[in-house]
């Protein structure tokens, strides 16, 4: 069987492992890598422009990163960490289009305000007290708020069309903020590595088995899948340097395929998404925002209500949702069976007792999943009061598998709704568990990889060098030192064009 040696091998061709692809490449341009992809296009999952709704998560509309405390005041410090995380992936995107690596910014992200809308007079105190939480730090220093009932109807109109104007509501608003488009930006980067002799990328091509060597190289068996290879031998071998899992929802079956101490006791719980599409020119028109509201009660955090702007390869959109629902698919391509064949003696435990803690949890996914047409109607009516049914259609999004891990402390298990690394003992490998991440975490994660797994390479000065030039913020906290920050955020706005002209909503209604 046909062995390669290369030092970097990265399964799943999502924007995870572009990403890292893509930094090492900036890091070395001399490392060997090869891309591993089950599909046969790379991009299909949780990264393409249509299965997430590419808010990027800057923390200026989403609210469950602001919750309120028992004494009625607002914890803005999750929102700070946050924010300083989303300006690192702007950084190292608008560095990507300064060396023409990306093309121009618009064929990835876009200027697209970032509006929190809520109703009921103790919401409306809550929003205003979050936004005069927030506004000290020149991260937020540009958020307006109004509950003025004619204003928001110029930031928002089909929001406020048809509403009682005798309803308390509110709403902040952060004009510069964006619409991305993952796919978009990940195919670029893949597009860049691609001719380069010392990067390969593999696609309909699975991956059989993980093992590690002696040596301390991971050897990894693969199978082509293409018809051309059917009927031959179809199976070789890669040994590696760095393995790196960025497989969305099949990152936990790989994982264990490793056999990494690190990867015993952890399951996954899938969670899909679904969200209502409309495409009717006259609607789309007379919406420029991303509207987020407040979760309903029982639902997930990833379940937020929001009316969306999106620019999709060039199409413009609008996306309502989401609405969750409840498969055994780890992967929207995948397989019915993907949680079972999950199981093994280390995990069993933790998985049935999350299933027995969250029993509520799991018949509200059902629930969500067998919803009518007319009560998702409903829902989008409370963003949207005259929307039509006819104008929107339904749209599966891309599958979460969120963590479920060994409760050390009261035994069991425990869900935890977010991403996380797991790592070999000796840093070998990584692989990323849990749900997608947005902007703010992407690039973020990515260097906490690079940190841990290429420690010694990272302290010579010609990587600290380049770090610093594709990340100019690396090592400093910009959210206490609010100078650099400035800079650097006037820096990215400017070259990825974020700056939404004064007079660009009103061009649209």
């Amino acid at each position: 069987m046909r062995s390669d040696e290369v030092d970097v091998v990265l399964i799943g061709a999502g924007a995870m492992s572009a990403t890292l692809a893509s930094m090492l490449n900036q890091l070395d341009p001399t490392l060997s890598m090869t891309i591993i992809e089950r599909l046969d296009k790379p991009l299909q999952e949780s990264s393409a422009g249509w299965n997430n709704a590419g808010t990027g998560h800057a923390a200026y509309c989403e609210l469950n990163y602001t919750p309120q405390c028992e004494d009625g005041s607002v914890d803005v410090h999750k929102a700070f960490g946050i924010n300083a995380r989303y300006e690192v992936s702007l950084q190292y995107w608008s560095y990507l289009v300064k060396q023409g690596v990306l093309p121009k910014a618009e064929n990835f992200i876009n200027p697209v305000p970032h509006i929190s809308f809520v109703w009921g007079e103790d919401n409306v105190d809550f929003l205003r007290k979050r936004r005069q939480a927030l506004i000290g730090h020149p991260m937020f220093a540009n958020m307006e708020f109004s509950d003025n009932f004619e204003e928001l109807s110029e930031w928002m109109p089909l929001v406020m069309q048809g509403r009682n104007p005798q309803q308390p509501v509110a709403a902040t608003r952060v004009a510069h903020g964006s619409d991305v488009n993952f796919g978009a930006v990940s195919r670029y980067m893949l597009d860049h590595l691609k001719p380069q002799d010392n990067v390969n990328l593999l696609l309909q091509t699975t991956v059989e088995s993980i093992t590690q060597g002696a040596d301390k190289r991971w050897r990894i068996q693969i199978k082509d899948l293409s018809a051309k290879k059917a009927k031959g031998d179809n199976s070789r071998h890669i040994n590696a340097k760095f393995v790196f899992i960025g497989a969305g929802g099949a990152a936990l079956s790989l994982l264990q395929k490793s056999g990494i101490k690190k990867a015993k006791g952890y399951g996954g719980f899938p969670v899909s998404g679904q969200f209502l599409v409309c495409k009717n020119p006259y609607v789309v028109k007379q919406h420029l925002a991303k509207v987020y509201g407040k979760a309903s009660v029982g639902a997930p955090p990833m379940s937020v209500p929001h009316l969306d702007t999106r620019y999709i390869d060039g199409e413009t959109v609008l996306l309502f949702g989401p609405f969750a629902g409840f498969t055994t698919k780890f992967l929207k391509h995948g397989s019915v069976f993907d949680l079972f064949k999950s199981l093994r003696l280390n995990n069993i435990v933790p998985i049935m007792s999350v299933g027995l803690k969250n029993l509520g949890l799991l018949s509200y996914l059902i629930k969500e999943t067998f919803q009518s047409p007319k009560a998702r109607l409903k829902a989008l009516k409370s963003y949207y009061p005259q929307a039509v049914e006819a104008d929107w259609s339904l749209h599966i999004a891309g599958q979460r598998v969120q963590i479920i891990k060994q409760d050390l402390e009261r035994g069991g298990g425990k869900l935890q709704f977010g991403t996380e690394v797991v790592y070999a003992d000796d840093n070998s490998l990584a692989a990323l568990l849990g749900a997608s991440p947005g902007a703010s975490l992407l690039v973020p994660i990515i260097l906490e990889i690079i940190e841990t797994c290429f420690p010694e390479r990272l302290k010579t000065d010609a990587w600290q060098q380049s770090i610093r030039r594709m990340i100019p913020s690396y090592g400093i906290s910009i959210v206490s030192n609010q100078d650099l920050f400035m800079s650097i955020c006037e820096d990215t706005l400017k070259t990825l064009k974020l700056r939404l002209r004064t007079n660009q909503s009103s061009d649209r209604l």
